[in-house]
């Protein structure tokens, strides 16, 4: 197996754990890190293009079910960032009249 073809598969083992825990700082790093590495397989030479292509096939899933739940996160937080505001609202009204 390549280089690039083995950092592929290493990036997208530690970026899918990244998203297990939801450590969205490492997310971000790891993301930069498996585009570069994508970048690089793409131009190396790479002898069994079946297992680069296995591999790309793996990111992309990986990347289709991280999108999936940041989709779901940003959801969840659209939905805590209005109950707080109404709550904000709630208090203000509160405090004019109490």
């Amino acid at each position: 197996m390549s280089s690039s073809v083995q950092r592929l598969q290493e990036t997208g083992s530690a970026l899918r754990h990244a998203l297990a825990n939801k450590d969205w700082t490492r997310i971000g790093e790891l993301d930069l890190q498996c585009r570069q590495a994508v970048d690089e397989a793409m131009v190396e030479a790479v002898l069994d293009e079946e297992v680069l292509r296995a591999r790309m096939q793996e990111l992309l899933d990986l990347y289709r079910e991280l999108v999936g739940v940041c989709q779901a996160e940003q959801q969840r937080l659209a939905r805590e960032l209005v109950q707080l505001n109404q709550s904000q609202q709630g208090a203000k009204v509160y405090q004019l009249f109490g």
